[in-house]
């Protein structure tokens, strides 16, 4: 099971006092030594914690490494094909939203936008990876865009209330995941993932790559982020 970690409230620290530390270079710099797999930073239309700036440092010291997660937008496209990531993940965006909702609407209007993204990132050689929720209609849509990952939210996983729901929207995961890997897509999976949920997430069949982020920062504030790091690979890995 490999981890992509997301660094963005290393940056809302750094925001918070408007400093230049810490430097997010350096949180990757972290995670990739301990043994994440990627480093994923989402770029909001507000610029409500990473900036421009930063995808443009991380692309250059990180090529092969930065994930980029951001809207479907004319904007987000202009930016992503000028940092050349090494992936990107097209988002739902709202305007107000404190974090992400759930999964693209794969709607006529934007399966039309985001196959013409996707055909422009893969020109520059860029993964396109696509938010969806753990549905097989829309893991059927994002094949036909031309995407080559689906990341399957867990937020609805992540704030059950209980047993049975969780244990039947593992179910939509598990489902979700071996169809997408049967019509030759990759599978992320990610949203509220921490260290008392991701284990069984990680156990599913399919899914390679657990996006993880505020959970191992928020640890790191007690043990390090080499600590927190490790222990979440530990456990998404079953030791």
């Amino acid at each position: 099971m490999k981890l992509g970690l997301n660094i963005d409230h290393a940056a809302t620290l750094r925001n918070a006092r408007g400093v230049n530390y810490p430097k997010l270079e350096d949180a990757a710099r972290v995670a990739l030594g301990m043994g994440a797999e990627s480093i994923v930073v989402h770029l909001h239309g507000d610029r409500r914690h990473v900036k421009d700036a930063d995808v443009e440092i991380l692309c250059k010291k990180f090529p092969e490494r930065i994930h980029l997660e951001c809207a479907a937008t004319a904007e987000m496209e202009k930016t992503a094909l000028k940092f050349k990531p090494a992936s990107v993940c097209l988002v739902p965006e709202f305007e107000g939203e404190r974090t992400t909702r759930g999964g693209l609407k794969l709607n006529t209007q934007n399966f039309a936008k985001i196959t013409k993204i996707t055909k422009n990132l893969h020109k520059k050689n860029i993964a396109v990876s696509l938010f969806i929720d753990a549905l097989p209609d829309d893991v059927r849509v994002a094949k036909k865009t031309g995407a080559d990952i689906v990341e399957l939210c867990t937020a609805k996983y992540s704030e059950a209330k209980n047993k049975k729901e969780c244990s039947e929207i593992l179910e939509d995961l598990a489902v979700c995941s071996i169809l997408a890997r049967e019509l030759g897509l990759k599978v992320h999976a990610g949203h509220g993932l921490d260290y008392s949920n991701a284990a069984a997430v990680a156990a599913l069949d399919g899914i390679e790559c657990l996006n993880i982020g505020f959970s191992v920062i928020a640890k790191s504030i007690f043990v390090g982020l080499a600590g927190a790091v490790l222990e979440m690979l530990e456990i998404t890995r079953g030791k």
